[in-house]
């Protein structure tokens, strides 16, 4: 591939009122690589500068995204404060850690009200640009209604700290429950080309509302298709960079926030919103979806 390594050659979408571009980055990896092991506190600090440095405008993190002495909330502060007035900062609540570094979810107002509040005092912001309500601590899909816990985050809005919500790990219901207290800027769900393919139509239903369906873990995979590597080698890239293009494909509306703690991985994925599929290969990579 030949292109630029630019974030904005995907183009951008609306959060709310502010501006993003469809290519953003996922904080987990900066605090553990994928074998669990503690990340470099300075890699993951040149990670982010060079992620603004190419574009990205939108970061995805949450105050849970802990291990020990590191914490992605911090390493963004001390990376990128003061931010940049374009900088897009989503975190989700619903998941935390208690004291002891163990998980556990928010139930009551107090809790959601002293986690949001954890995100702002890590972030050192006056306001949360979006916050997530995330169902659930696992990939399984969150059961049951969502209405107490989304009409708390509701209210923390009306009084200024949260400037707009989403929801994470949620169906169709979910969604239009939410609606229905509040206006949904994202939907942010485990997604990719061979991973919980039934959102293809929350996709477009998010689309239909001008909300951002965000996946996350978009390139995890374990041995790709043929289909993938061969696309792949067709356009010189590789696999990851071709289930990111794909993703991207799916609709205007719809934001990839791949992560890592590796500066050269990094350009990979950025490199990736320059990737055009051609019709027919979209259509031979959503035969294995």
């Amino acid at each position: 591939m030949t292109t630029s390594i630019d974030a904005t050659a995907a183009g951008t979408w609306q959060l709310g009122d502010r501006t993003v571009n469809r290519m953003g980055f996922g904080a987990m990896r900066l605090v553990m690589k994928a074998d669990g092991s503690p990340a470099d506190r300075e890699r993951s600090k040149t990670v982010l500068r060079r992620a603004v440095e190419l574009g990205v405008n939108h970061i995805d993190t949450a105050a849970f995204y802990a291990r020990g002495p590191r914490a992605a909330n911090e390493l963004i502060n001390s990376a990128l404060a003061p931010y940049p007035d374009d900088l897009v900062i989503t975190t989700k609540v619903g998941p935390g850690l208690d004291v002891a570094g163990e998980f556990h979810t928010a139930r009551t107002r107090q809790e959601l009200r002293e986690q949001v509040e954890v995100n702002l005092r890590q972030l050192g912001l006056d306001h949360l640009d979006v916050v997530n309500l995330r169902i659930g601590e696992t990939l399984d899909r969150g059961e049951g209604p969502l209405a107490e816990q989304f009409g708390v985050l509701a209210e923390l809005r009306q009084e200024g700290l949260i400037r707009h919500l989403g929801i994470s790990n949620v169906t169709a219901e979910h969604l239009k429950e939410a609606l229905d207290i509040a206006p949904v800027v994202c939907v942010q769900n485990q997604y990719g080309l061979t991973t919980r393919r039934e959102d293809d139509a929350l996709v477009e239903l998010c689309a239909g509302h001008g909300i951002a369906f965000v996946p996350f873990f978009a390139i995890a995979s374990g041995t790709d298709q043929t289909a993938v590597t061969e696309v792949a080698k067709a356009h010189g890239v590789t696999s990851a960079q071709v289930r990111l293009a794909w993703t991207l494909h799916k609709g205007p509306n719809v934001l990839a926030i791949p992560g890592t703690g590796d500066p050269a991985h990094l350009e990979e994925n950025v490199a990736a919103a320059g990737l055009r599929l051609s019709d027919e290969e979209l259509s031979r990579l959503d035969t294995i979806g």
